[in-house]
């Protein structure tokens, strides 16, 4: 299994992502990450609007943590999380009705690393530390690094 710190090195942070809703904010996230070349911008983009359609993946405090319901990738090693600091809180029908700022998006290769990487992504917005970088929008190399520190005491 991937470490969270990996996925997001690969996946990497965007800043100032615009949109006044959800889709308008997935769809601009998604222009901007660099994908696989196994996977299409359309595919991902068709797939977390699908999940999103469900349910709301927003988890209260400021934070969404939209997905694809089913793996889009085949290759472990291309699976990634993209951090976005939104430049603007978009309504994300939150439980606690706290419009979301942070989106971090995840993209699997299997069911099970999907569940991993999800249960381990929400464990950590639990974090005090990792949620106060996540307010500062603070850069990739700190938010890395405190990742791995946390990761590293999950032991």
């Amino acid at each position: 299994m991937n470490n969270i710190s990996d996925l997001i090195q690969r996946g990497g942070i965007l800043r100032d992502i615009t949109g006044s809703t959800p889709k308008d904010v997935l769809s601009r996230m998604i222009q901007h990450i660099i994908l696989p070349d196994s996977l299409n911008r359309d595919v991902l983009l068709r797939a977390v609007l699908e999940r999103e359609n469900l349910m709301a993946t927003s988890i209260g405090g400021g934070i969404a943590i939209p997905h694809p319901r089913n793996p889009l990738l085949s290759d472990e090693n291309e699976q990634f999380i993209t951090i976005a600091f939104l430049k603007q809180p978009v309504e994300w029908q939150a439980l606690d009705s706290i419009p979301a700022q942070n989106v971090i998006l995840l993209v699997s290769s299997s069911s099970r690393a999907h569940l991993h990487s999800l249960s381990r992504v929400h464990f950590l917005c639990q974090e005090e530390a990792f949620c106060s970088l996540l307010a500062k929008k603070a850069s990739k190399e700190e938010i890395i690094k405190a990742v791995g520190i946390i990761e590293k005491a999950w032991g």
